[in-house]
């Protein structure tokens, strides 16, 4: 008589802060800083990245407490954006990837939220009295704001999402809707640095930017914690 049986049993488990929780945190952080500068928080709204010096001037004198709060929030959202990246790339490694995606993935992640943190901290600036009210000053900052916080920031995410769902993809460690709306998201991402050039590109960048957050978080929680290894089958006489 003979008998097969599939043994299927759990492996080590891999140590790192929980991804899908700090997705959570990046994502909470992101937007309690938007909120403060739209028009749901007050008007003027933060000026279009184009905007003339004037309305810059108007926005930063009217909604100073605004514009801090923005530059707190998104300098802190920055933090577990970074924490995220390395756990998510440690746990590609985890499970064996081995692909130059996932170093590429540990470059765009880190590259994102130190442009974050640079894009926050040149904000903070502008809220430093005097500095609004000089229009020359006040107009080059928001534009290299803009410049770092706006294709600074979707280009190097687009990067980070390729990096990771390609090894996603081929290893089927999470639902296939994930990687395919991350190579999505990338593609978005990387175009968004057309914005640079032409204005018309310039929807690219949340487009990138808030599905991302979508991404993020189903990452985070998706992408397994142990190693399933199988024992396969076994037969008796």
């Amino acid at each position: 008589m003979a008998s097969s049986k599939t043994v299927h049993f759990t492996g080590p488990r891999h140590q790192s802060p929980p991804p899908g929780i700090l997705a959570v945190v990046y994502t909470a952080l992101f937007c309690a800083g938007l909120y403060p500068v739209t028009y749901f928080g007050g008007k003027p709204a933060f000026p279009l990245p184009w905007a003339s010096a004037p309305v810059i001037e108007a926005f930063f004198t009217q909604r100073h407490a605004a514009a801090l709060l923005c530059a707190f929030f998104h300098f802190g959202a920055a933090i577990p954006l970074g924490i995220f990246t390395a756990a998510t790339v440690s746990r590609l490694k985890f499970f064996g990837v081995r692909a130059a995606g996932a170093d590429i993935a540990l470059f765009g992640g880190f590259a994102t939220a130190l442009l974050m943190m640079a894009s926050s901290a040149i904000l903070w600036t502008m809220t430093i009295p005097g500095v609004a009210q000089d229009p020359a000053l006040a107009q080059a900052l928001h534009f290299l704001d803009f410049a770092l916080g706006g294709p600074g920031f979707s280009v190097p995410l687009g990067l980070f999402m390729a990096g990771i769902s390609v090894p996603l993809l081929f290893r089927r460690l999470t639902p296939r809707w994930i990687p395919i709306l991350g190579l999505v998201l990338a593609v978005c991402g990387e175009l968004s640095w057309f914005t640079i050039e032409f204005h018309a590109a310039l929807p690219l960048i949340p487009l990138t930017r808030f599905p991302g957050f979508v991404w993020m978080i189903a990452v985070g929680f998706a992408l397994p914690a142990r190693a399933m290894r199988a024992a396969g089958e076994q037969a008796h006489a």
